[in-house]
């Protein structure tokens, strides 16, 4: 049987697929220091399209920016002719009607991220307090209601850095520009000269105090951001201890048509990491006209299922009436006189049958597909009431499968493309009747009509539930392909924007 070969396969797809859906929300890599791809065993690539739709919500992001920015009180006075010395305060400073009417993005190559946001229209309410000390002991003390109607332009240029692997942003290089700013008080019989003379006094201070705090809350949010989806990214790859640590290597790639960022791809099992042979990876081997791509070095792969065979998961237990049901289904029932020597003329329903991989697969990509070659090891056993199971029949084989994977509908289909079945040996507790030609030929003949296409229509649905059960489904994915090439595997396509993971990021900065 190739159960276990095709088991170790398919969980390499698996991971691969959920990588590549986890990484959809975030357009940022991490500058480093080194300019080698050799420790490199993932890439992501997201291009020019697929940045502007991930621009679409921009504005969402921005109007959170200002809503979560702390205004401070603005306080001042000034020397002005015939009214003496002008002191005021601008306080409880808050903000309604806001909107933002656009956004744009730009890539500048081997510099930044460069986001402009016109015509953010916002109102900031408080409380003006005021006074002037004149000649003649005159002295007016006043505290008015007032609203600062503004009209602002947002340039926030985006350099990327790193920490410990993982991505810094630096929106420090972030502007305002004005183009209204008009201030209107409250309660004020004839506050037409007031209106004027505080709006001279406080415009300038007021751009400065907006743009340091909304600037700064950019950066915040940048930052929590990146953490944000780099958890999502590393929650989408674990599965109780098997993992992948996805920590940036080198410096990013910004160019005018796409930017990139290089992660380690290294398996971490149980808390220890693995360690990578040299990477393959080109920038040449991605294009640039679908809106993402992923680069996997098979090694990444046959990591993962090594991680799987140790962990004990490449193990299969049928009973003994659904092994009949299968046979029946693929007419090898009739087979009687062969059956009955295997199973020591005992009944189905007093057996059962385990597979299980001997060996950690290994999994190499080629231009025909994904190639796994393993040894399985596949075990008759007779249930006793009264001790424990015996072993009437067991079997090994060498495999090699040649799979081809898609995703359609929201489902993962597997193609058996070829495979080739090396028998290596059997042992019968009972002296067999048969040639041992005749065994080999029913056992060749077991794996290739009922191992294969049985465990492939059981892991569709089982590895779509799984996929769905990480929130695949809630993807917008167009055209996903899925291409192997000698030592690396790519997968390419468009999307929709991420609307879940955007309300699950706004709500962890409510």
């Amino acid at each position: 049987m190739t159960n276990h070969s095709l088991l170790g396969a398919q969980r390499t797809m698996l991971v691969v697929v959920l990588f590549s859906l986890a990484l959809l929300g975030t357009t940022e890599a991490c500058k480093g220091h080194s300019t080698s791809f050799t420790q490199t065993g993932i890439v992501c690539r997201i291009t020019r399209p697929a940045t502007l739709v991930l621009n679409q919500e921009t504005t969402k992001v921005i109007q959170r920016a200002f809503q979560r920015a702390t205004y401070p009180d603005i306080k001042g006075e000034k020397i002005m002719f015939l009214l003496g010395k002008v002191s005021y305060g601008l306080h409880n400073i808050q903000i309604s009607n806001l909107s933002i009417a656009s956004s744009q993005v730009d890539l500048k190559k081997d510099k930044s991220i460069d986001i402009a946001i016109q015509n953010v229209s916002v109102i900031f309410k408080g409380t003006l307090q005021y006074g002037y000390h004149g000649g003649w002991l005159l002295r007016v003390q006043q505290s008015v209601d007032f609203e600062i109607d503004t009209s602002i332009n947002l340039q926030i240029n985006t350099r990327l850095t790193c920490d410990g692997g993982r991505v810094q942003a630096d929106t420090s290089d972030c502007y305002l520009s004005f183009h209204k700013l008009a201030l209107h008080l409250h309660g004020e019989k004839q506050p037409g000269w007031l209106e004027q003379l505080f709006t001279d006094f406080i415009s300038f201070t007021m751009k400065l105090i907006l743009k340091g705090q909304v600037c700064k809350e950019i950066n915040v949010l940048a930052n929590i951001m990146a953490d944000f989806v780099q958890k999502k990214a590393a929650l989408f790859l674990t599965d109780g201890d098997i993992g992948l640590d996805i920590s940036l290597t080198r410096a990013p790639a910004i160019k005018d048509n796409y930017l990139e960022s290089h992660h380690k791809g290294v398996l971490t099992y149980k808390n220890q990491s693995s360690i990578l042979p040299d990477s393959t990876y080109n920038p040449s081997l991605l294009g640039d006209s679908r809106m993402l791509y992923f680069w996997f070095s098979d090694k990444v792969l046959s990591s993962l299922a090594k991680a799987a065979f140790l962990d004990k998961r490449l193990m299969l237990t049928l009973t003994g009436d659904e092994f009949k049901a299968l046979l029946q289904d693929k007419g090898l029932d009739t087979n009687q006189d062969i059956l009955r020597e295997i199973f020591q003329h005992s009944s189905f329903s007093d057996s059962q049958v385990e597979v299980r991989s001997l060996t950690a697969p290994q999994i190499i990509c080629q231009p025909e597909g994904t190639t796994v070659k393993s040894s399985v090891s596949v075990e008759i056993r007779l249930l006793h009431q009264d001790r424990a199971p015996t072993v009437a029949f067991s079997f090994e084989e060498d495999i090699v499968t040649v799979i081809q994977a898609s995703y359609e509908d929201k489902k993962l289909i597997l193609d058996l493309s070829d495979f080739q079945i090396h028998h290596k040996s059997f042992h019968s507790a009972s002296t067999l009747c048969k040639s041992q030609e005749s065994i080999q030929e029913f056992l060749k003949t077991l794996t290739a009509m009922v191992g294969i296409p049985v465990v492939i229509s059981w892991l569709e649905p089982a590895l779509t539930t799984l996929l769905n059960s990480k929130g695949l489904d809630l993807f917008d994915i167009i055209n996903p392909e899925i291409i192997t090439n000698k030592g690396y595997l790519v997968l390419q396509m468009d999307f929709g924007f991420p609307q879940h993971l955007l309300e699950d990021f706004l709500q962890t900065i409510i």
